[in-house]
């Protein structure tokens, strides 16, 4: 009779056990699931807010003025899909480069942007992101933030150079990147040293520039805030 009580006495104690204990995965479920966990986003910084009578500056030697057309240049998207930039959405486009998913600072700028992003298409724009990173790195930094805009992917630099807004870091600036734990190589896939000076561009239907912004700074950014107000500027002419 002892045994027969010591072994539901221990059913009874796994049972309860198990009532605390995280469900099983679903079966059949992939394996990304349990590796999405809020460390698995990534990092993020918070950026200063360029003045307000720097808004919609270029730096001398710096990007495509507003009033000329835009250039454009093969890529591909975070599916692996080759495309032209200037066909990546329909309509006006906000095309950002930004300088990586290493970089926090672009992170916090690609969240703005998904979190604000109805307030763009409400204004008839869509955001368009364009960095370095190989399609890889561009596929998870999108799936990180749940980004529902394109992130295209050129490592290749043609979008960059078309537009006029490759940094190139020399030893001293990767020796610093690469202290932090940052290997821009393996980000891009490639081993040039060159990767985005931060910048926007608003480019019309037509595919004219009527809007442009670019920072020397990369720890500066317009915020979401003054892009829409630069983009009701242009009202209704866009």
């Amino acid at each position: 009779m002892i045994r027969p009580a010591l072994t539901a006495l221990a059913t009874l104690l796994a049972l309860s056990a198990g009532a605390h204990a995280e469900p099983p995965m679903p079966v059949g479920a992939p394996a990304s699931v349990a590796e999405a966990a809020p460390s698995a986003k990534p990092r993020t910084k918070a950026f200063e807010p360029t003045a307000e009578g720097k808004v919609g500056v270029l730096p001398e030697g710096l990007g495509i003025a507003p009033g000329l057309p835009a250039p454009d240049a093969t890529v591909h998207d975070a599916e692996g899909r080759e495309l032209k930039v200037l066909s990546a959405a329909k309509g006006p486009i906000l095309l950002v480069f930004y300088r990586g998913g290493w970089c926090p600072y672009c992170n916090h700028q690609m969240y703005e942007f998904t979190q604000n992003y109805a307030e763009l298409q409400k204004r008839g724009v869509t955001p368009v992101a364009i960095s370095v990173d190989a399609i890889d790195k561009a596929a998870g930094t999108k799936a990180g933030f749940a980004i529902p805009f394109p992130l295209l992917s050129d490592p290749e630099l043609a979008a960059h150079k078309a537009f006029k807004v490759v940094h190139h870091a020399e030893a001293e600036e990767v020796a610093r990147l690469t202290s932090y734990g940052i290997d821009i190589e393996a980000s891009s896939g490639k081993k040039h040293h060159d990767f985005a000076v931060p910048s926007m561009f608003l480019i019309d239907a037509d595919h004219t520039v009527r809007w442009a912004h670019a920072e020397g700074d990369y720890k500066i950014r317009p915020t979401v805030a003054q892009v829409l107000a630069a983009i009701d500027g242009l009202k209704p002419a866009l």
